[in-house]
C-alpha cells in the first residue's frame, strides 16, 4: 500500500485546498483592517500643559518668570525649614526637599492656570458676548447664569446679563456705563416687580476705570455677601426665568419654520 499523500491527509482532517489558499487571503483582510481610520489620540497631560504654556506666553511675557519663582520659592523654603528643624539628619533633609519640590510644582500649576485664564479672557475682552462666555464657563458653585443677555441694544451691541446666587440677583452690564445705565435701571425695575425682597447688585464690565475686568468677574460674584439659601436661589432663578417668556411668539411655534401667509 502506498502511504497517504499530504493532500489526502489534509482533506481527511477537514483542511481543504480552500483553507490553505485562504491563509493567503487573510493578509489583505488584515491590511484592510489596518486601513480603517483611527481616532486621533488625545494629547497627554504634559503636552496639554506645554500647549497652554505656549498659548499663555504669546499674551503674557512674564509667565516664564512667574513660573520660575513659583517653583524656586517653595524649594528654598523647604531647604530653610530642613536646616532649622532637622540639622544633620539626611532623611529629614531629603523629605523637606521633596516637599519643597512638590509644593513648587503645585504653585506652578496654580500660577499657570490663572495666567492662562487671564490670557484667554484678554483675547475676547471688549467683544460682544464676552460676559456671556464667562457666565457659561467660569461661574463658581452656587451661582446660576446664562450666556444669553436679558437686554441688548441693537445699535451699540451693549447688553445686560443676569446671574442668581447666594448673593441675590446680579445684573451685569457689558459696555460703557453711560450707555448701559438705562438698561440696568429697566432690568432692576423688572426684578423688583417680581422679587421685591431680594437684593439686586449691579456690576459693570467695560472700558470705565472703575469697571470690573473680565477675568475677575467670576471672583467678584463670590465676594457678594450671601443672603439666600440654596433652595431660595433655585426658586428665585425659576421665578426670573418666566420673565424671558414675554415674547410675541406663541409657544410651540418655531419662527424659523413659520411660513408667511399668502395674499388672497
Amino acid at each position: 500500500m502506498r502511504p497517504p499523500s499530504a493532500a489526502s491527509v489534509a482533506q481527511g482532517a477537514g483542511i481543504g485546498h480552500a483553507t490553505f489558499g485562504g491563509l493567503g487571503s487573510l493578509r489583505p483582510m488584515a491590511r484592510s483592517k489596518d486601513k480603517t481610520p483611527r481616532k486621533p489620540k488625545e494629547p497627554g497631560r504634559l503636552k496639554q500643559m506645554w500647549q497652554v504654556f505656549q498659548m499663555t506666553r504669546r499674551y503674557d511675557s512674564k509667565i516664564t518668570l512667574f513660573l520660575i519663582l513659583a517653583f524656586l520659592v517653595p524649594v528654598a523654603l523647604g531647604l530653610a525649614l530642613a536646616f532649622i528643624f532637622s540639622p544633620g539628619n539626611v532623611l529629614s533633609l531629603v523629605l523637606w526637599i521633596v516637599a519643597g519640590v512638590l509644593g513648587g510644582v503645585l504653585a506652578m500649576l496654580i500660577i499657570l492656570g490663572r495666567r492662562a485664564e487671564k490670557a484667554a479672557y484678554s483675547q475676547i475682552e471688549g467683544q460682544p458676548g464676552a460676559v456671556g462666555a464667562v457666565l457659561r464657563s467660569s461661574l463658581k458653585r452656587g451661582w446660576v447664569g446664562s450666556e444669553m443677555p436679558v437686554a441688548v441694544n441693537g445699535k451699540t451691541q451693549d447688553a445686560v446679563y443676569r446671574a442668581v446666587g447666594r448673593g441675590g440677583v446680579v445684573l451685569i452690564s457689558e459696555g460703557p456705563r453711560s450707555r448701559t445705565a438705562r438698561m440696568i435701571d429697566d432690568e432692576r425695575r423688572k426684578v423688583a416687580k417680581v422679587l421685591g425682597n431680594v437684593a439686586v447688585t449691579t456690576i459693570s464690565v467695560g472700558p470705565d476705570e472703575d469697571a470690573v475686568p473680565l477675568h475677575k468677574l467670576a471672583r467678584r460674584l463670590t465676594r457678594i455677601k450671601p443672603t439666600l439659601t440654596k433652595a431660595e436661589v433655585l426658586a428665585v432663578n425659576n421665578r426670573l426665568s418666566s420673565l424671558g417668556n414675554a415674547l410675541p411668539i406663541p409657544k410651540g411655534v418655531d419662527p424659523f419654520k413659520a411660513r408667511p401667509q399668502r395674499g388672497r
